[in-house]
């Protein structure tokens, strides 16, 4: 479930006294009359080095609750409070399921977030603390979504998916915006970011495509997808050769939790929008993740490990020349160490 492309727009349509990401909203595909708002979007863009390079930490642990999933849960909801919209059903092992329920709390909405019964306990007390209902489920993470659905068909609420819901796109798409305006309003040679369900590569992919068809940038970034060597499936798509059928790359326990996720529904659109600009992708093995993850805090910055990944990766490409030192490059470090215990 996808929007048709949006038009874009341009520097004189952003709203610069509307609250964070809102400023965007001439961009998004249908109006929101009264939008939930936590104070998200906006985050800080902090220049740093790594591996000889510059590049620029996009920090989306300043988010209301600690991720980026912020943005794309303040428009989802905003849309469903106004299509009437009084109960709504979630399912995440993580930060989704954390930000469904703050957004949801806020719009006066009742959440339910059905989770996977191995799901460390701390990752759910947030989403309790906002008032949540958790529902845990036996098996692997695709039995909560199917345990998730089959509520939604009994009548127990509205399916709020961040996977699915075509407007969860329509917030993490201001991810794009939000780079070209802090550059100057021009587009980064390269963005590179942690991967598993593919909401933050999808919505930088809609943004910055909307961004050049309104004009406002003559080419694409180059998108780059990290994942865990542990848990690779855009990964070993990405890198299948034309005409071979792909193989199936084992799934293993990862210290990158918020990346385990080992059928992205929107895996053929993730490969189109990483080959549209350019890019591609890197696995990185746990001990790299553990790295990078302990250089980011000897820099001040306390990522959790999917976050890590992304930085690990940056280390990959500019080794292997695909990112250069004089390009400027955006790395996106998605969530905050708080949410998850620094890697053993």
């Amino acid at each position: 479930m996808l929007l048709e492309p949006g038009r874009g727009i341009t520097r004189a349509e952003i709203e610069p006294d509307a609250p964070g990401l809102w400023r965007y909203r001439a961009a998004f595909a249908g109006e929101i009359a009264a939008p939930v708002v936590l104070g998200e979007g906006r985050t800080p863009l902090v220049a740093g080095e790594w591996s000889g390079a510059r590049p620029f930490w996009k920090l989306e642990w300043c988010s209301p609750t600690g991720s980026f999933k912020d943005r794309g849960a303040s428009v989802m909801l905003s849309l469903l409070r106004q299509q009437g919209a009084q109960a709504v059903i979630e399912d995440s092992s993580g930060n989704g399921g954390a930000s469904v329920a703050a957004y949801g709390a806020a719009a006066g909405l009742d959440v339910s977030v059905f989770a996977p019964a191995s799901t460390s306990p701390g990752k759910l007390v947030q989403a309790r603390a906002y008032g949540a209902r958790i529902e845990l489920v036996e098996g692997p993470r695709m039995a909560a979504q199917d345990a998730a659905i089959a509520a939604a068909e009994r009548g127990s609420g509205w399916y709020a998916s961040h996977n699915w819901h075509p407007f969860f796109l329509e917030g993490t798409k201001t991810l794009a915006y939000e780079i070209w305006e802090d550059l100057g309003f021009a587009a980064p040679d390269a963005v590179v970011m942690p991967v598993g369900a593919g909401s933050s590569l999808l919505g930088c992919a809609f943004g910055f495509r909307e961004l050049l068809r309104a004009g406002e940038i003559d080419r694409l970034p180059r998108l780059y997808a990290a994942q865990p060597l542990h848990c690779s499936p855009v990964d070993a798509a990405f890198h299948v050769k034309r005409g071979d059928a792909a193989r199936a790359r084992a799934v293993l326990p990862t210290i990158a939790e918020g990346a385990s996720i080992a059928r992205p529904l929107r895996l053929p659109t993730m490969l189109d929008a990483l080959r549209e600009s350019g890019g591609g992708t890197v696995a990185i093995p746990e001990d790299g993740i553990r790295a990078a993850h302990a250089q980011l805090a000897a820099r001040g910055l306390f990522a959790e490990p999917t976050s890590a990944t992304a930085a690990a990766a940056l280390g990959v490409l500019i080794e292997r020349r695909a990112i250069l030192p004089s390009d400027t490059t955006v790395v996106l470090l998605t969530g905050s160490g708080l949410k998850a215990p620094p890697p053993a």
